[in-house]
Formats: structure tokens, sequence, C-alpha cells
């Protein structure tokens, strides 16, 4: 056990008897959703991994301690606003990736994980399935601006299978599944042969690689790992028909929201918090309908997923 690092009690006997678990991450609590929804989806998130079946830890940093699984008070603690709008990330909670995590532990303060960091930390305590709501990527212009999320260097070399909608749609798709072929990942559709684009469930990319049961992907992952081959796997489950917006629709947003964020000068970490906020914005809450609704698809999966791989 990393020196740094600790687990709930439920987490840590889940573990120890080889139960299946399920890392969450904490930047969609801090970062990703208002208050209170915030909270409110993340406990939803919860309760949905344990009624199918696994045990939820969701991943945080507080008072520079790493946590694998949090009580409702530590999660509404995260959710609930610390700082005014437009205040720097030091006034409130931290959004945390790799580059960020020795400076956020060893300073003792409170942070939120990515999905880099909620890997490193779920590989750290031996969790091997994670749910999401969309993986960071390549940014739209990164020939440009050489913006690629750290989520990919890290599907490249830590080893958990990450569930989610495919990558957030405001992001270059063809150019963010490009990068993951170059770094080995494999990027497995459940129930599809196309990408899935975050709000919607079609993105017209073709994938290699289909699974049609959670037992299917399972075992891909354990060959995966037991061959030697480092690095994590994307799991892209694609939000139902009924519940994915208008493709037409969601893409002007989109539009408008990188419009606004060129004048505005928001860039780095703050542009997908910002984009996200807008998109919001522009669809009158229907984005954020969608990203609740895909989330809890994804861990209702992953729980699944973290069953079967528990029984190989």
């Amino acid at each position: 056990m990393n020196a740094y690092l600790d687990l709930s009690p439920e987490v840590a006997e889940a573990l120890g008897r080889g139960a299946p678990v399920v890392a969450l991450e904490s930047t969609i609590i801090s970062h990703g959703m208002p208050y209170p929804r915030n909270v409110e989806t993340a406990l939803r998130v919860e309760a949905g991994v344990r009624e199918a079946g696994a045990v939820p830890a969701t991943i945080a940093i507080l008072g520079g301690r790493l946590k694998a699984g949090l009580g409702a008070a530590q999660i509404e603690a995260l959710g609930r606003p610390r700082a005014p709008e437009g205040a720097s990330s030091a006034d409130g909670v931290a959004k945390v990736s790799r580059r960020d995590l020795p400076r956020v532990v060893a300073s003792g303060a409170d942070g939120a994980t990515t999905v880099a960091a909620t890997m490193i930390v779920a590989a750290m305590a031996g969790i091997r399935v994670f749910a999401t709501g969309g993986i960071g990527g390549v940014h739209r212009g990164a020939e440009r601006s050489w913006d690629v999320s750290a989520d990919l260097e890290e599907l490249g070399r830590t080893e958990v299978a990450v569930v989610c909608a495919g990558a957030k749609s405001i992001l270059d798709l063809p150019k963010t599944l490009e990068y993951l072929e170059t770094k080995g990942v494999p990027v497995i559709g459940f129930g599809t042969d196309e990408f899935p684009a975050f709000f919607t469930s079609r993105s017209g990319l073709r994938l290699v690689e289909r699974a049609d049961s959670p037992a299917q992907i399972a075992r891909r992952l354990k060959a995966k790992w037991d061959l030697g081959l480092g690095g994590g796997a994307v799991i892209a489950n694609p939000l139902p028909e009924e519940l994915s917006m208008n493709a037409v629709r969601i893409g002007a947003a989109i539009e408008s929201a990188l419009e606004a964020a060129e004048g505005k000068g928001v860039r780095g970490r703050d542009l997908t918090p910002f984009l996200l906020a807008k998109v919001k914005e522009l669809t009158g809450g229907e984005s954020l309908e969608a990203n609740i609704a895909l989330v809890l698809s994804n861990a209702s999966l992953a729980a699944r997923v973290a069953i079967e791989y528990s029984r190989l």
C-alpha cells in the first residue's frame, strides 16, 4: 500500500476479498457540474454501482491524502462551492492531473482528480475498472496549440480500463482515436461499431473492436494484462439513442462555445470546464441532463465489467 493512500473501510474490505470495485473520478463533482446537481449525481452514481453488485471508490485528495472511497459528507464538501466565480483553483478544490499530484499532496491541499490522476490512484489501490463521463483527448486546433489531454498519455501507461461515453465531443475525435492507436490503447465499443461522441451515440468514426457483453470485455482485459501489455483500455459505451442529443444542435452549440473560448483567451486546463458550461447554457441545460445520464450508464456497465473481471 502506498504511504500516501487511504482506502475507505468498505473499499479495503472489498479489495481484500477480491470483490469487484469501480473507481470514480471527482473532477465531475468539483469542476464538471453545478452545485447541487454535482453532489446528487455523484451519490446516484455510487448507488448505481452498488445496485449492480460492485463497490464504488470515488477518488480524490483531501488534506494531502490520496483517498479511494469517500463518504457522503466528503462528497458534499468537494461539491459545495468554496470560491467566487473566476477565482483560481487555489481558492477552492484544485483540479489535479498527473503533474499536480506531488504539489497538492505535499501542500496538504484538497484536490479533485481528473481521469489521468484517478487512473493513477486506482492502480495504486489495485482497482482495475474506472467509470467516468468522457475522456479528455486531442483538442481542436492542437496542430497549433499542442493541447492534448494527459488522459491519453495515462491510458498508454497505466493498467486501468476506463468506461466512458467516448471522448468529449468538444474535442477533435479523429485525432483522439489516432493518438490512442499510437499509444497501443484498445478502444472497445460496447454494443457498437462506432465511437460514441459523448452527447450523441454516433460520431461516424468506425472502431476496430466491438464487444457485446461485460464478460467479453473482461476476458480481453485479462488477456491484455496477462500478455504483459501495459497501459489501459477504453470501453466506449454510447448513450442510448433515446437519450442522445440532436447532432446538429449540439454541434452548433460546440462551435459557438469554441468561438467564445477563443474570444476570451480561455485555454489549457480551464478550457474543458468553460466549454462544457457554455454548451450547457446554449442548450438550455439539455447537455447537463445528457451528461448525467451517460455517467450513470457508464457506472452500471463498469460495475458489470468489474464483476466479470473478478471472476477470472
